[in-house]
């Protein structure tokens, strides 16, 4: 399954199921295929993550430019 067949989780669930996979690793009785899935998953929510963090950066840096008095320009994440 890849990332665009199933909908990305909002933050805080993507950081809590990023903090349990991170619990179950350090505890050290997964095997060595369960461990990779399990950084394997990590990692994509890390990113998962790490984009709405970015997202959210830039939503607060457009509300504080209008602030300002600049343009207002609407938000989308997907104008990169």
């Amino acid at each position: 399954m890849t990332d665009k067949e199933s909908p990305a989780p909002d933050f805080e669930k993507a950081l809590t199921e990023l903090e349990t996979l991170v619990e179950r690793m350090e505890q050290g009785d997964l095997t060595l295929e369960q461990s990779l899935q399990h950084f394997e998953r990590g990692m994509q929510l890390s990113r998962s993550c790490q984009q709405a963090l970015d997202e959210a950066k830039l939503r607060v840096e457009q509300l504080l430019s209008s602030e300002q008095g600049d343009a207002t320009e609407p938000f989308d994440p997907e104008s990169d």
